[in-house]
């Protein structure tokens, strides 16, 4: 045995951390879904089960019309670009998807990306400049406040900080101080998520375009978990507002969830921030392009939402059915106009173990604790699709009540 071998301190640590969470009931464990994404799932060791844990909102993950594009794709395209996007791995799919999005959100352009998160890790790093200031919700998403971490590493002198969740007045406190401060010379950035994926509950987009108007700040919105489920035509947060999308200085969003459930994000904005990306952004300059096939699928998806606007209402009703059966049941739901219902049970073992029960009573749900939530905020996040039927949703409710009586 070398000494290193002897000594392994990543190998001792990793170890420790594991056995904790064994231990005290948090250690996830992969389930392997075998076959297509959809209201009801194969799930290896468990059969096929009631699905409500996907951001398969629309039902578009294995919509026949998206699968055939994806698979146009590929027999026309490859099987990769094999290449950034400035050498030779822009291809007119790229284009055509760019365009629709632009469209699709009312505004001049928008860029792809590989994830969502690689987007949110590329804009405020380039778009950004020292002296000025990034301002994000606390609740917001991971890959915001990771990509604002990164940013203010490259850019020395690049401020950042967190207001209040959805508190305007705490906001509106913070940037009165940072145009008082001289340090902050350059732009404001508010950043916010539209839609708060454990929460459900959305972002005043309009009361935040006052703000940022009042302080000359640019409104960045990350809506993945909105786009393609807020809005009466499913455009978004802002549309959930009777807000033109013009009125956001920048979205991000992805492909992953409503827009197609395969991959891939993106940002929509002004012209002059999709070319600011295209010249500096690092994440686009050293990474290959969004597979042609994911394109072809995604731009099919849209085009499906914005010929078929009734997958919303339908989502909508489901949601609204799957809130009441949970009330009645007698669990905690909290409220919000969106797909997400997640189901307050505060201990984090509790979660994983309801998790568990469900599953074996054929219903796929997972359970959230700390530290992706609070402590003492654990919950069971329920996700609704427009492809459940009433049955589907019957049976949620029929296992909620079982869950009821064995956790009560």
């Amino acid at each position: 045995m070398t000494t290193l071998d002897a000594n392994d301190v990543f190998a001792d640590r990793t170890a420790a951390t594991l056995a904790h969470l064994q231990e005290t009931g948090q250690l996830k464990r992969l389930q392997t879904i075998e076959g297509p994404m959809g209201p009801m799932v194969r799930l290896r060791g468990h059969g096929d089960v009631v699905c409500l844990c996907s951001n398969n909102y629309l039902g578009l993950a294995n919509h026949p019309e998206v699968v055939e594009a994806g698979l146009e794709g590929l027999r026309r395209y490859g099987a990769g670009t094999a290449s950034v996007r400035f050498i030779c791995g822009t291809f007119d799919c790229h284009e055509r998807l760019e365009n629709r999005i632009a469209e699709f959100h009312g505004v001049e352009a928008a860029y792809t990306f590989t994830s969502c998160w690689n987007a949110n890790e590329a804009i405020f790093a380039t778009l950004c400049e020292p002296g000025d200031l990034i301002i994000s919700d606390e609740l917001n998403h991971a890959s915001i406040i990771d990509g604002i971490r990164l940013a203010t590493v490259i850019k020395k002198g690049l401020h950042k900080g967190v207001y209040k969740h959805n508190d305007l007045e705490n906001l509106r406190e913070k940037l009165a101080a940072a145009r008082a401060n001289p340090e902050v010379s350059g732009q404001i950035w508010v950043v916010t998520d539209g839609v708060f994926s454990m929460e459900g509950d959305i972002a005043d987009l309009p009361a935040l375009r006052g703000v940022c108007d009042e302080f000359d700040a640019k409104l960045v919105v990350d809506d993945s978990h909105g786009t393609g489920v807020m809005g009466a035509t499913g455009r978004g947060t802002h549309e959930h507002w009777g807000m033109d999308g013009s009125r956001i200085d920048l979205f991000t969003s992805t492909l992953g969830k409503a827009l197609g459930g395969g991959a891939g994000g993106y940002m929509a904005g002004s012209k002059a921030m999709i070319e600011l990306m295209i010249q500096r952004g690092r994440p686009t300059l050293f990474s290959n392009a969004l597979p042609a096939t994911v394109a072809c699928s995604a731009d099919k998806a849209i085009e499906i939402l914005m010929n078929e606007p009734d997958r919303v209402a339908r989502l909508r009703a489901n949601t609204a059915a799957a809130r009441e059966g949970i009330r009645t049941v007698g669990f905690e739901v909290l409220e919000s106009p969106t797909a997400i219902c997640p189901i307050i049970v505060h201990d984090t073992a509790k979660a994983i173990a309801m998790s568990a029960r469900l599953l074996e009573l054929g219903v796929f749900v997972i359970g959230f604790g700390y530290p992706v939530v609070p402590e003492g905020e654990a919950r069971l996040r329920c996700q609704i699709s427009a492809a459940h039927e009433d049955a589907h949703i019957a049976t949620f409710i029929e296992k909620l009540e079982v869950l009821k009586g064995e956790f009560a």
